[in-house]
């Protein structure tokens, strides 16, 4: 079995007819043995359709898709779940547990108001926001872009505190250039490096996870959200969309009746610093 992800940054991107990149997972016995991320080929409906139909894909996992596409995936066999938003292993792992409900074709997808919040004990890093509000960029180019590229970072904020360091983990971090496994920022500095270079890239919330969105904070009261009385002020769980879909929040505030969520990245809003070393390209 084959399921395919609209994707983008690690995330569910949110225009079917506009995807860039689908992430492709083939599933044994209920279980994701392996995945790739793939180039859309093509551009329409129905080019796209013929591109998972060619790739033996079964499900098409997506966000917002219009009638004419749902058409054109219905002719190749393709079975649909559109709607779906967030991280794309983790829309994957729901759908395998039949916890990810299709909710039709809506082009205009937002977070709906939580049925119910579930504690993941650690901290979500996504990677780059949701994409129904992202614009639409132009494609990356390089001499890089399609191939596995192998890179030493460390990131800083402007203020000089590290966030992150592939040399204190001791091993490089490989990603495909241009598939949308890194932030955008990123993946365009490293496009057109030569194998050995070291550059120092400053990057604009724009260029990384974006600005943070005043609609992505909200409020309910406690006694309408069972398991909410537990939770803390800087906690990290999951809520659940009226479609039964997960997205993570960060507990920012918490009243004796009233309890606010904040669904943006936790780095939404800053600017970033990285020192970059292609070690080798692949």
């Amino acid at each position: 079995m084959k399921i395919a992800v609209t994707y983008e940054n690690g995330k569910i991107f949110q225009h079917f007819g506009r995807t860039e990149f689908f992430k492709v997972y083939d599933v044994e016995d209920n279980k994701v043995i392996s995945s790739e991320v793939i180039g859309s080929g093509g551009t329409g409906h129905g080019a796209l359709a013929g591109l998972l139909a060619d790739q033996a894909v079964d499900v098409l996992i997506c966000g917002g898709i219009g009638g004419g596409a749902q058409a054109a995936l219905e002719q190749a066999g393709v079975e649909l779940c559109a709607g779906a938003q967030g991280d794309a292993d983790q829309a994957v792992e729901a759908y395998l547990k039949g916890e990810l409900v299709s909710s039709g074709a809506n082009c205009d997808h937002h977070h709906e108001e939580g049925e119910g919040c579930h504690d993941n004990g650690e901290g979500h890093s996504c990677g780059g926001g949701c994409g129904s509000g992202q614009a639409f960029n132009p494609a990356i180019t390089g001499r890089n872009v399609g191939k596995t590229c192998c890179v030493h970072y460390k990131g800083t904020f402007n203020d000089g505190t590290q966030f992150d360091s592939s040399y204190d983990r001791g091993e490089p971090l490989e990603f495909v250039c241009g598939a949308g496994q890194m932030i955008r920022g990123f993946d365009a500095a490293v496009a057109d490096m030569e194998e050995g270079q070291v550059v120092d890239v400053h990057l604009m919330p724009e260029e990384a996870y974006g600005m943070p969105d005043p609609k992505a904070i909200f409020t309910f009261e406690i006694g309408q959200l069972p398991g909410s009385e537990d939770l803390t002020v800087g906690q990290q769980v999951y809520l659940s969309n009226q479609s039964g879909q997960p997205f993570p929040v960060k507990v920012v505030a918490k009243e004796e009746k009233t309890i606010t969520f904040d669904a943006n990245h936790e780095m939404a809003g800053k600017e970033l610093n990285f020192r970059i070393e292609l070690v080798e390209v692949k």
